[in-house]
């Protein structure tokens, strides 16, 4: 299914713009600031999960420092760009579903790798067209972000220029691709050690010409990459890595499409905004399945089965799909990866978002002097994009915010995201069994909730990254 951009005449405007403010030394400097310093919070901070470690640091950071969910999971998605290009990156995209706590419902924000319009008859790795940057200053405008965005691209400017640790996530994906990927010589000179092989958990990596591209965009501004210097620059790079002829057209019409979540009653007045995506749907129907007392094999078949649908076109319409019974079972090949996380701040709002190169390491090529890898284009070839689930819960009468999860996992994301909602929104258990028990294999959730609500009791929130994977969970008190 897809969601209809709606139009957006600031947020469009606004994503042209070049970038005019310099960063602030003082929020991600060599020092932080004394406690109780001018724009620094102590007490309740809000949380953040996600599935590296310092993605998740630097999200805290930015709630800290007075930050909003938004700006949080902007700083997180850009650091992932360094330390995680396996499952996000500049090249890539991604989706969100957004809660503001002084809107009546979650929106949801949708930025994935862009389908190519032509240019790829002589490519041998047809590359998407890149919306990252777009998509995560468009979370920060859309969240009415505190801090500036020039801010939040600044701790991975400094992490790729003067180094990364490779954490254990990296590392596993490292594995994975083996040789492909370090056949691309500007890949091998990031991802290996000094005598040639992969790196290993704990290393130092860094990715100088990605620590340019990020400059670039701290001070002129992400439209630069869509229709400035950077994007002419981009016509010619993405075609000399294989990735086909990128026409300054396809890269301006490269907007994000913001629209309303999948809504539905979760009882006591509550409720659960889904991600309006097959991977959405697909966890709206799981969560019914549980809901309606039947069992996780059931509603494993029952998602799998509306997502299928959904991604054959058989359904334009969410909720006519969603009612259907008789849909026939689903099955998918081995889908790319992608990699979770959620982020609530201590005024109550919060973000769920999936981010995707549309492939482990999207095409395994960077675009020459740029460190950015390339995105696999969808719809080419064997590529799909991920099912791409996560959902907020809410409670419409108090504007108060309940719980955000969102997942990767392949086939299984879409009940990673529904089985730890239907625990915790209906059953009342703890957040982090709600996870462990009730998000099936390869799912990984990513999780926070407010059993009390927020505002309300801060003191019952918790952010759960899930144990199993290798993620980190950070918050919620400073």
């Amino acid at each position: 299914m897809k969601i209809s951009p709606k139009p957006l005449l600031l947020l469009a405007a606004t994503l042209g713009l070049a970038a005019c403010e310099s960063t602030r030394e003082g929020l991600f400097g060599p020092s932080a600031p004394p406690a109780g310093s001018q724009g620094f919070v102590r007490g309740f901070l809000g949380g953040v999960a996600s599935e590296e470690p310092s993605a998740s640091a630097v999200a805290r950071a930015v709630l800290s420092a007075g930050g909003t969910a938004g700006d949080a999971a902007a700083a997180a998605g850009f650091m992932l760009a360094v330390t995680l290009p396996s499952r996000a990156g500049l090249g890539g995209g991604g989706a969100c579903v957004v809660y503001h706590p002084r809107r009546d419902a979650p929106e949801a924000l949708i930025f994935m790798p862009g389908a190519r319009q032509g240019g790829t008859a002589t490519a041998d790795r047809p590359a998407a067209v890149p919306m990252m940057a777009r998509g995560l200053f468009a979370l920060t405008t859309r969240m009415q972000g505190a801090r500036p965005f020039e801010e939040l691209i600044a701790p991975a400017e400094q992490m790729a220029r003067f180094g990364a640790p490779a954490s254990r996530a990296l590392v596993a994906d490292l594995a994975v691709v083996g040789g492909a990927l370090l056949a691309d010589p500007n890949a091998r000179a990031v991802f290996t050690r000094p005598d040639g092989t992969a790196l290993r958990v704990g290393d130092t990596f860094t990715n100088t010409p990605l620590g340019g591209t990020l400059t670039a965009l701290r001070t002129q501004g992400v439209g630069d990459m869509h229709q400035g210097g950077f994007a002419r620059r981009l016509t010619e790079l993405v075609p000399a890595a294989g990735g086909g002829d990128m026409t300054l057209g396809e890269l301006r019409a490269a907007l994000p499409a913001l629209g309303p979540a999948l809504v539905r009653e979760a009882g006591g007045g509550d409720r659960i905004g889904f991600l309006p995506l097959d991977g959405g749907l697909a966890a709206a129907a799981g969560y019914a399945a549980l809901a309606s007392g039947q069992s996780a094999e059931q509603a494993q078949a029952r998602a799998l089965a509306v997502a299928a649908a959904s991604r054959s076109g058989q359904g334009s319409n969410a909720e006519a799909l969603l009612a259907q019974a008789d849909l026939p079972p689903g099955s998918f090949p081995a889908l790319p990866a992608s990699t979770a996380l959620t982020v609530f701040d201590r005024q109550g709002g919060a973000v769920a978002c999936i981010f995707t190169m549309n492939n482990l390491f999207g095409t395994g090529r960077m675009a020459p002097g740029t460190g950015m890898l390339l995105a696999a284009a969808p719809g080419l070839g064997a590529v799909q994009p991920p099912l791409a689930a996560a959902a907020i819960g809410w409670n419409p009468t108090l504007r108060a915010f309940r719980m955000a999860v969102a997942a990767s996992g392949q086939q299984a994301a879409p009940m990673a995201v529904a089985g730890p909602l239907a625990a915790q929104m209906r059953r009342r258990l703890e957040p982090i069994y709600a996870v462990v028990d009730n998000s099936p294999e390869p799912g990984r959730t990513q999780l926070g909730a407010c059993p009390g609500y927020l505002p309300g009791r801060p003191q019952e929130c918790q952010a759960v990254s899930d144990p199993r994977g290798l993620g980190v969970a950070l918050g919620a008190v400073d």
